[in-house]
């Protein structure tokens, strides 16, 4: 499986984006699937991540009530909706994916994660 980071950009303080991640080359259900996010000079950080079957979910603090992955196994995609958008949200997100047997584990550790993105730009204007 390979996957593409898409939707980052420039957006308004306050305001929202949706980032996706494609996969392809493979049976994307069959992955637990993270969002990662790193800013300039800060070492890489977990912001969610979703089970292979949709139904579990976890956030990192900061984003909880905020941001909300999601994701359309038919699709291939895992989404991430960010609201409420602040400054510090600014970085490079990264989608990662694991290969699990479980439906419904989530998995918050970046070394948990086998296959990885490229990363797609977040700035945010205050």
């Amino acid at each position: 499986v390979q996957l593409q980071a898409s939707g980052g950009g420039l957006v308004q303080a306050g305001g929202f984006l949706s980032l996706s991640c494609a996969a392809s080359g493979g049976t994307f259900s069959s992955y637990a699937v993270g969002w990662f996010r790193q800013a300039p000079g800060k070492e890489r950080e977990f912001v969610a991540t979703i089970s292979r079957n949709g139904v579990s979910t976890y956030y990192f603090g900061s984003v909880k009530g905020r941001f909300t992955i999601s994701r359309d196994n038919a699709k291939n995609a895992v989404y991430l909706q960010m609201n409420s958008v602040k400054p510090e949200d600014a970085a490079v997100y990264y989608c990662a994916a694991k290969y699990v047997r479980s439906y419904t584990d989530v998995f918050a550790r970046s070394r948990s994660y086998d296959l990885w993105g490229q990363g797609t730009l977040v700035t945010v204007s205050s």
